[in-house]
């Protein structure tokens, strides 16, 4: 299959994220790219394309979103898609708060841990679902969650892990299976590390036996101390395209979004093994939110609802190769698909994992303060 997203630009170039505990997994566990125009099956019945006068302006993550689907929601509806990407969920936060007033943005994909603070702020308004007639696709694992309850500002777009990354052509994958091995001497100069301060920091939290969401400012500090020692290993930080590295020989073990290893497998890189840690993945899902001062709220509904369509969520997920919460496509999915672990963990696996949630401003204040530290002194 070919691949045109990363859990982190719709653009024919390249993961978290911040997310919730689903409740059923509980028990177990700033550039453009105007979508261009094509017919579709979905266009009208005869043969035009759909025309409006209508722009929805989306932020999401890089290569997070297949442009087929851009293309089909554009000849239906004849609604432009005017695409802009962020890498991280600080960054799209930041912008969002900053530009609020401006009604810049329509349609933004946040990991839910945001939802929640974003919400709390007043920065999402209040979705319609009486517009969303495809709501009931949804997994209810994934719905009426603790930080979203009733689905009042957010919807369910992916879900996925962050874990470990191994080219098998440089590192015996059978040697690597801890985080804590990031840290051997050996592999000087050969990590790579997402560039999301939650990840990397939930990591390190994890190997000294604390939880990645942890508050407490004594265990951030001391997870703090650890990554500084990791940093003779590190090579690179991406959240762009966290498989690129692999690819091209910069980095031989590290971190990934399970999607971004199921991407780097498809386009050749077939050494490249993806591995739960045993201390235990990070968890994510991210969301479809309305900023406040959204302008196109009707097309903001109009697209979540198009991505809500089995057949369309199916593309999707096989497109950029994360887990659906859509309960409807993964029943269109090939069983190679709906049963390949790496997309879909087991209960095994998510009873050891752990979602992002959301630590409440005062911690993440202090773990963005150690995060410029632990990149500015490499």
């Amino acid at each position: 299959m070919t691949h045109l997203s990363s859990r982190h630009s719709a653009a024919n170039t390249p993961a978290r994220v911040g997310r919730i505990v689903p409740k059923a997994l509980l028990a177990v566990a700033v550039g453009l790219a105007l979508a261009s125009c094509s017919n579709s099956d979905n266009a009208a019945a005869d043969g035009s394309t759909a025309t409006s006068n209508e722009t929805l302006n989306l932020y999401n993550w890089s290569e997070y979103m297949p442009q087929e689907i851009l293309d089909g929601f554009e000849a239906e509806t004849g609604i432009s898609v005017n695409y802009t990407t962020f890498d991280s969920n600080e960054a799209m936060y930041a912008k969002l708060k900053l530009l609020d007033d401006s009604s810049q943005y329509d349609l933004a994909i946040p990991s839910t841990y945001y939802v929640e603070k974003m919400a709390k702020e007043g920065l999402l308004q209040e979705l319609d679902k009486s517009k969303l007639s495809n709501f009931k696709n949804l997994d209810t694992s994934f719905t009426n969650t603790k930080v979203d309850p009733e689905n009042k500002y957010s919807i369910p777009y992916m879900w996925g892990s962050t874990g470990l990354a191994i080219n098998g052509d440089t590192v015996d994958p059978s040697t690597v299976n801890s985080w804590n091995d990031l840290w051997r001497p050996e592999y000087k100069g050969q990590v790579m590390l997402t560039n999301d301060v939650r990840e990397v920091f939930g990591m390190a939290l994890l190997t000294l036996g604390y939880s990645g969401n942890s508050s407490n400012p004594d265990e951030i500090k001391a997870a703090y101390d650890k990554l500084t020692t990791l940093m003779p290993n590190v090579k690179t930080f991406n959240s762009d395209a966290t498989r690129m590295p692999y690819i091209e020989g910069e980095t031989a073990l590290g971190m990934t979004w399970n999607g971004e290893a199921v991407m780097a497998n498809d386009e050749g890189l077939t050494s490249l093994v993806y591995k739960y840690p045993t201390e235990g993945a990070i968890l994510w899902m991210d969301n479809f939110v309305i900023p406040k001062n959204a302008k196109q709220v009707d097309a903001a509904h109009k697209f979540i609802d198009y991505l809500l369509r089995p057949e369309n969520a199916k593309i999707v997920s096989e497109e950029i190769g994360y887990a659906s919460p859509n309960v409807a496509a993964r029943e269109l999915m090939d069983e190679d698909v709906r049963n390949n672990p790496t997309i879909y963990p087991s209960k095994e696996v998510l009873a050891k994992a752990e979602f992002q949630e959301d630590v409440g401003d005062e911690a993440l204040q202090l773990y963005q303060q150690y995060w410029d530290k632990l990149k500015t002194g490499r």
